[in-house]
């Protein structure tokens, strides 16, 4: 309980896996209270249950974050259980499927584009007037290094995580003497579900994945949280504005 994070109230979307999990086991830890969104109800309701057996208190809501109503009933959820909303990690996204951008379809493009960048701003939405009445708080949104490089063949994604770090930029600005700080984290290769149904689980793919890492490896869900709960604690407290890379080296070759 180092970083002033007991007690508050932590909201985290797509928290039913990979990274959002390890978000909310990570500010479980330090004491918060965690609000699970995912739109899948088995894998956010195994989150709250390890919250739980590990001594924390957390709530489930299950959440369709490109859905303007399923937004605001989630942040409606979290004030009216437990007073307050102190930080929220806009997480949920997807990777859509894989082609080059005369090939990526409509139907794709708009399915991407909808959860990942309308979906961290439709969030962005209903935390901001919670927070700004309740004086001040912090938003970190889940960009990739995908918003600062290309990656062939994810023309959406890539386009979905540029535009997020935009939005947290234009966010941090209008909200900063309100009290509400804005980041972004841009993680590298991460072993998360998404980067497995990209390698299928093929040793030839996975080492090809973890070869752009200058490390050597692919990163862990919990190396990326960390750098989560450092900004929202109160050690970040001149941090704003700010899309933090996380990545391993990657984008420094």
């Amino acid at each position: 309980m180092l970083l002033g994070l007991e007690n508050k109230v932590v909201l985290v979307t797509g928290g039913g896996s990979g990274i959002g999990r390890a978000c909310a086991l990570a500010f479980a830890r330090e004491g918060a209270k965690v609000v699970v969104a995912d739109v899948g109800v088995r894998g956010g309701e195994e989150t709250v249950q390890m919250i739980k057996e590990a001594g924390g208190e957390s709530i489930f809501v299950k959440t369709d974050v490109s859905r303007t109503d399923d937004v605001e009933a989630l942040v409606k959820k979290a004030v009216d259980t437990y007073g307050r909303l102190d930080c929220a990690i806009n997480n949920a996204g997807i990777e859509g499927i894989m082609a080059q951008t005369a090939d990526c379809t409509e139907e794709n493009w708009d399915r991407v584009i909808n959860i990942n960048l309308k979906g961290v701003w439709l969030c962005m939405k209903y935390e901001i007037p919670v927070m700004r009445n309740q004086g001040g708080g912090s938003i970190v949104n889940m960009a990739s290094v995908a918003a600062l490089v290309g990656f062939q063949e994810m023309p959406a994604y890539c386009a979905s995580k540029g535009g997020i770090i935009q939005l947290t930029k234009v966010a941090a600005l209008e909200y900063a003497k309100a009290g509400i700080r804005v980041n972004a984290v841009c993680p590298g290769v991460i072993r998360t579900p998404m980067v497995e149904r990209l390698t299928s689980g093929n040793p030839e793919a996975e080492a090809q994945y973890a070869a752009m890492e200058p490390v050597g490896r692919m990163g862990t869900p919990e190396e990326i949280a960390e750098s989560v709960v450092w900004l929202c604690s109160d050690a970040a407290s001149f941090v704003t504005g700010h899309p933090m890379v996380v990545d391993g080296g990657l984008i420094a070759q």
